[in-house]
């Protein structure tokens, strides 16, 4: 998906996914709400390799039949019995012992699981077992491509929290003036104080409250959105699940940090495993949480992660999947579908930073990554010279007058791979690849229902759906990765 926009939109909701273009943000509660496409979280030491594979098939306790989307348990934000002042998290949450199940909870226990969960509503699902919460999500996607092909049972994960490899907070301050740090309050921009979340990544969290606790000592303001006063309007961090890299960044309202040197001497007494600090300037009245403009005053500005044993760099602005457990569960599905054997010329569509392309390569004659970000391009040239890939190829162009410019010149693709934003493709660009006639298009969609719109469409085109296979990216919120063969009919018989 592409990497178009560049800055991150504030969020109305927190957790449900991070955008494709990897720095706008926003997330909402609707499938066709966001053109962005879902990014992923977790150094957690806890967390593993291992899935759960669920089929809607083995409870009764169903999403209903003629649902489309997720219908959780509404939240009652307004009840007089909300005694969620106790933050105790559970210690049993996605543990081995009981495979990621915590059971449903009772919104109004004070005991609850998340004392934020009235109010943010991120985890809008988390009321439920992980097991009914995985089955609701695998009939919602058989209700809307069943249809067309085989729905595979859902993998989820094994220890579904501190997924997050990007945490994002906004920062204020209450009626004191004193800072705080958190999320906004869904559909509004009141910022809820958020100490620490299920599915953020620990050690984000633990970073975010040290240097809101340093804001009085070096004398910065937090940003005021009525007034246009106040330096610190957001933090991000994104860290390495295998590296250990982690990336501190600042957005301020003026490039001007008091006492930098000093901060960041603070900073990394109380966190030495931060290695790298930027400042990214936002000094405009607007929605978007990144600016253009960044500085970087500590470390090398960017880190690095490895994904299906490739590296990946990764820049404040990148695109990144914000679950990594989950990312090389669906990349490789995505191959595997795929059936390269070695000799396919194979186009790496909406490429972003080459993830898809890069893991591709080792297993196809040719890769050629289409994207329309020359950031992007640039990231993805220097992650395939990182990781010695000499055939594979990118190129700054939108991808549908691409692929329409390689049929006119009689040019072939045996595999396409697509990565949409969750809007889904645009008719343009099936149309190109209908022209370009390649043998396979394996979809990784973040929105079923606008998968099943474009599957549609395709079929009209002369490809037929052939397997889809769920993936939870994104426990405890209703939004849904699935990736899908489809083949082209006239070539069945290599499909």
């Amino acid at each position: 998906m592409s990497e178009s926009n560049k800055g991150d939109k504030k969020r109305s909701n927190k957790h449900n996914s991070t955008s494709r273009n990897g720095s706008k943000d926003i997330n909402t509660r609707k499938y066709n709400s966001r053109n962005n496409k879902a990014s992923s979280d977790n150094t957690s030491s806890n967390m593993t390799g291992s899935n759960i594979i669920i089929s809607s098939k083995t409870s009764s306790n169903r999403a209903s039949n003629n649902s489309t989307s997720i219908n959780s348990t509404s939240i009652n934000k307004a009840s007089s019995n909300n005694t969620s002042s106790n933050k105790t998290f559970s210690k049993n949450i996605g543990s081995k012992k009981n495979n990621g199940n915590i059971g449903r909870i009772n919104i109004n226990d004070n005991k609850s699981v998340c004392p934020y969960l009235r109010e943010c509503g991120g985890c809008n699902i988390l009321q439920q077992s992980y097991d009914i919460h995985l089955q609701e999500k695998q009939k919602t996607v058989e209700k809307l491509i069943a249809k067309y092909c085989k729905v595979e049972p859902i993998i989820g994960m094994e220890e579904p929290q501190y997924y997050r490899n990007k945490v994002h907070v906004v920062f204020d301050h209450d009626k004191k003036g004193n800072p705080i740090s958190g999320v906004y309050e869904e559909g509004t921009h009141r910022v809820i104080p958020i100490e620490r979340c299920l599915i953020h990544n620990k050690k984000a969290d633990e970073i975010i409250n040290t240097i809101r606790g340093m804001l009085k000592s070096f004398k910065i303001r937090t940003y005021d959105e009525d007034t246009g006063f106040g330096l610190l309007r957001h933090v991000l961090i994104r860290t390495g699940f295998r590296s250990g890299e982690i990336m501190v960044v600042l957005v301020l309202s003026s490039p001007i940090l008091p006492s930098k040197n000093n901060f960041v001497k603070a900073l990394r007494k109380e966190h030495p495993e931060i290695t790298t600090i930027v400042i990214n300037v936002n000094d405009k009245k607007t929605s978007m949480v990144l600016g253009e403009k960044e500085h970087v005053i500590f470390g090398k500005g960017y880190i690095e992660d490895s994904l299906c044993e490739k590296v990946f760099r990764i820049s404040p602005k990148s695109f990144y999947q914000i679950n990594p457990l989950q990312t090389e569960v669906l990349y490789k599905k995505a191959i595997e579908l795929a059936g390269l054997t070695g000799k396919e010329t194979v186009i790496d569509a909406y490429c972003g930073i080459g993830t898809i392309g890069l893991i591709a390569s080792d297993h196809a004659s040719k890769v050629i990554g289409v994207e329309l970000n020359k950031d992007a391009v640039r990231d993805a040239k220097i992650n395939a010279k990182r990781n010695e890939t000499h055939n594979i190829e990118f190129y700054n162009n939108d991808a549908s007058a691409f692929m329409t410019q390689m049929a006119g010149l009689n040019a072939t693709a045996d595999v396409v791979f697509m990565d949409p934003p969750r809007s889904g493709s645009t008719e343009q660009f099936m149309d190109a690849l209908a022209m370009l006639k390649p043998t396979k298009v394996v979809y990784i969609s973040c929105n079923p229902v606008t998968l099943e719109r474009d599957m549609q469409y395709l079929a009209k085109k002369g490809y037929k759906a052939n397997k889809a296979i769920p993936v939870d990216m994104f426990p405890w919120t209703e939004h849904i990765e699935c990736v899908t063969l489809m083949c082209a009919s006239s070539k069945a018989g290599k499909c």
